[in-house]
């Protein structure tokens, strides 16, 4: 018995690293260009931009966020890093789910390895659904419809641009923001959700996933729904998974189901939106992705199903993935497990300081 424990623990622990060193790279990126845009935009351009309830504002929000090969764990700390340089919460969400789902890599591998009709369909919930997400946030929102104190930060910025501050200082300050503030605030709860994605994907044996997978019915897309929003999974590597299984007859509705929420959504993800923006930003994010990845799946077995063929090429999948790999960014391991240690210390950093504190206080 203990042995079995010991075994799963094992299991769940190299999980979760993998997980963390999948991801840790893009968080390094994003409190870069959070830091570049909290200091190089003022609060009263991206208010402008962003900080309104426009449709067209969504629109450019997702639009920006399909440009982008950034996972949903990737993208935390860039959309929080917007949302507290002056964006409204229905832009930030629609750039949060549009980023993961739909990117140059991920469209390219759809029409390659899942053919043009899933492919299609596909496109175009990535580009409906961050805009339902986006509206709906600015609907239902309430004080948390932008950040605490954007109010007046519209009119002033810590650094204007037209002030003497020098190229370099604005540079450490937007790094120091970036990584001491955005990236501690974010870190720790991203780095508490990694386990617990990792237990799931631990202990949910993928014979089951390809059962939901092959059953076309309501409750199999309303369970693939609700496992892809807590599990972790990235679109671009996850493409040829569900191309396979598709070919090998499962339905195309919960293939496409289970690729927006696992994209758009995990524990991870829900947890920071949860603690950092708020509970009611997180059940508007969570519900909406649910409820349109379903209604989707259901939509796509009703024009597709029963005649449905499964698309394979092999010269035409080799190909695309071939020019997929142009849009994605081979870290090298070293690099991946220095951005993870780097994450990990963020994360222990708000922990740390009373320590330091108490030994000086010893040292004097």
């Amino acid at each position: 018995m203990m042995v079995v424990v010991f075994e799963a623990l094992e299991k769940i622990l190299l999980t979760s690293i993998d997980i963390l060193n999948d991801v840790s790279p893009w968080l390094i990126i994003s409190f870069i260009v959070a830091g570049g845009l909290h200091n190089f935009l003022s609060p009263a351009r991206l208010q402008h931009l962003l900080g309104n309830r426009r449709l067209s504002t969504l629109i450019k929000a997702t639009l920006s966020g399909m440009l982008l090969p950034i996972c949903s764990c990737g993208v935390i700390p860039l959309g929080l890093g917007l949302y507290y340089t002056g964006a409204y919460l229905g832009p930030t969400l629609a750039f949060m789910v549009a980023t993961p789902i739909i990117n140059p890599a991920a469209v390219l591998l759809a029409y390659g390895l899942l053919g043009p009709q899933l492919a299609t369909i596909y496109l175009i919930s990535g580009f409906c659904v961050p805009i339902l997400v986006g509206m709906l946030a600015n609907r239902l929102a309430g004080d948390e419809i932008h950040a605490p104190g954007m109010d007046h930060q519209a009119e002033i910025s810590n650094l204007d641009l037209d002030s003497d501050v020098s190229l370099a200082q604005r540079l450490y300050s937007g790094l120091h923001w970036g990584f001491m503030d955005l990236g501690v605030m974010s870190s720790k709860y991203i780095v508490l959700g990694i386990p617990l994605a990792g237990f799931l994907i631990a202990i949910v044996p993928p014979s089951m996933i390809q059962r939901y997978l092959g059953d076309p019915g309501m409750i199999s897309i309303a369970g693939i729904a609700v496992l892809g929003s807590v599990l972790y999974v990235c679109a671009v590597g996850h493409i040829p998974f569900v191309a396979a299984l598709v070919a090998s007859g499962a339905a195309p509705g919960v293939a496409i189901t289970f690729l927006m929420t696992g994209a758009a959504t995990n524990l991870p993800e829900l947890i920071s939106i949860y603690k950092i923006i708020g509970k009611r930003a997180m059940i508007i994010y969570a519900l909406t992705m649910v409820s349109a990845a379903m209604m989707i799946g259901l939509f796509t077995n009703a024009i597709l199903m029963p005649d449905f063929i499964p698309f394979f090429d092999l010269e035409k999948s080799r190909r695309v993935v071939g020019m997929s790999n142009w849009f994605v960014i081979a870290v090298p391991d070293p690099v991946k497990y220095l951005c993870s240690v780097a994450v990990v210390f963020l994360c222990c950093y708000p922990w740390l300081q009373p320590i330091r504190r108490r030994f000086a206080r010893a040292e004097a």
